[in-house]
């Protein structure tokens, strides 16, 4: 899958190493590696008594790996991931922040859908959260 360049440039600028694609709810995210370290000691470091964390921890932590990027600005993802996130044909390649969402279109669109239908509930949680 190609990045678009000014993705690609922004994740080989942030870090020497490759960047780690790991499982999200319904779609992929590619962190840059030192972003990666940091979310990956946030969950290894909560508690492994707490059935939600062990979930978190063994959904996130264990789906992720190395994901170089090629010379031609490609990443090669792997077949459980794409399994994972339902990528065929159409892929949406979402900035968020320091991480890259990797989307298969159609649930993407019904994502955003569900989102703005929601908006006003969404924005008050978040206000709510200090956001």
């Amino acid at each position: 899958m190609s990045l678009p360049g000014i993705y690609r440039t922004e994740i080989q600028r942030r870090s020497e190493h490759a960047p780690i694609l790991t499982n999200l709810k319904d779609c992929l995210a590619l962190f840059p590696y030192e972003d990666w370290l940091e979310i990956e000691q946030r969950l290894c470091t909560a508690s492994p008594l707490q059935l939600d964390v062990q979930s978190m921890q063994r959904f996130i932590v264990s789906g992720a790996t190395d994901c170089p990027i090629d010379g031609q600005g490609r990443i090669l993802v792997p077949q459980h991931l794409r399994e994972h996130a339902r990528l065929e044909r159409d892929v949406v390649i979402a900035g968020v922040g320091p991480r890259i969402e990797l989307w298969d279109k159609p649930r993407f669109d019904q994502e955003l859908a569900s989102t703005q239908a929601q908006f006003e509930k969404i924005a008050n949680a978040a206000v709510e959260r200090g956001v």
